[in-house]
């Protein structure tokens, strides 16, 4: 009757073997920390300790330079009697007002233009985009060149026709005009890219299908094509929105809110309390309820987005 041999590992050679996993299995945690280390801490720095920051400034009373009072509230019941940012939020929402619909409807017209094959398409779709990259200096020098009411092209070239002369960047009733004119100038390019990436997706069976049944090249457009690019109309707008709230530069390098204030925006005059007036809390203040307020109107348009595309057919 044979026996069964049994070969007895080691008890070292089996600790040996579990160390050594251990020790491979943290050297590979340590390598996956330091491929990411650099960017937490660009995160901490850029985003999260700001943010913090700007949180505890919200709660005192602060000029940078003598000691932080603690005043709690205050600065937010101030928000609530100050004329002037009610008056800055109403500037933004004109802006956004004016803005936003031209932006959108603009950019799908001409990326709809742009999608076809003629000649020169790439020189047109670059010259249509390279606004996109210039500068806010670029382009607030530009606007200063095109609108200055005594020596700009717009008002040289009206003299030559005989029209009345215009006040435009000076002028309270104009200035906001000029300021969207030249943001459509500058953000066009970046819509129209972004449908231009849309309409490669659009089903040119549907398209083709609906021609042979008679729709014209409008009913193809408004019927088939708008529907199917509503994802891209969705991150168009919540990310024009966004820029509309956040107007800052344009005005910087303009008009500086003027004239008589007219061009104000809300970041603006975040920016005048808090460097020019010196008043860090109650610019943080307003710096935290317009988060609040952006990521509020953010996820609202995401859910409205979300349902309609819930409510589509497949």
């Amino acid at each position: 009757m044979a026996r069964s041999a049994t070969v007895a590992v080691p008890e070292d050679a089996s600790t040996a073997t579990g160390a050594g996993r251990r020790t491979q299995r943290r050297s590979e945690q340590l390598a996956g920390m330091a491929f990411v280390a650099p960017a937490v801490i660009v995160i901490v720095g850029l985003g999260i300790f700001p943010a913090a920051w700007a949180t505890l400034l919200a709660l005192q009373k602060w000029n940078g330079f003598s000691e932080p009072r603690f005043v709690g509230a205050d600065n937010f019941e101030r928000m609530s009697r100050d004329t002037d940012l009610v008056a800055a939020a109403w500037h933004t929402l004109l802006y956004t007002g004016l803005f936003m619909p031209v932006s959108v409807v603009g950019g799908l017209l001409l990326a709809a233009a742009l999608n076809r094959r003629i000649r020169f398409m790439g020189l047109y779709r670059t010259a249509i985009f390279v606004p996109y990259v210039a500068s806010a200096a670029v382009t607030g020098l530009l606007a200063n060149f095109v609108f200055n009411p005594e020596v700009g092209v717009v008002n040289n070239v009206f003299r030559v026709l005989g029209l009345p002369q215009q006040g435009w960047l000076e002028d309270p009733s104009q200035a906001m005009v000029v300021l969207v004119i030249m943001s459509l100038w500058g953000q066009l390019g970046f819509v129209t890219v972004i449908y231009l990436a849309a309409l490669q997706d659009v089903d040119t069976a549907c398209l083709e299908a609906a021609e042979v049944d008679g729709a014209s090249a409008s009913q193809r457009f408004r019927h088939i094509t708008v529907p199917q690019v509503a994802p891209a109309t969705a991150f168009v707008v919540i990310w024009q929105t966004i820029q509309c709230i956040q107007l800052f530069d344009l005005v910087y390098t303009t008009t500086r809110g003027g004239p008589i204030g007219a061009t104000t925006t809300l970041v603006y005059y975040l920016w005048e309390q808090a460097f020019r007036q010196l008043s860090f809390g109650y610019g943080s203040a307003i710096a935290w309820v317009l988060f609040v307020v952006t990521m509020v109107m953010t996820l609202v348009l995401v859910a409205i987005q979300r349902r309609r595309g819930g409510e589509q057919p497949a």
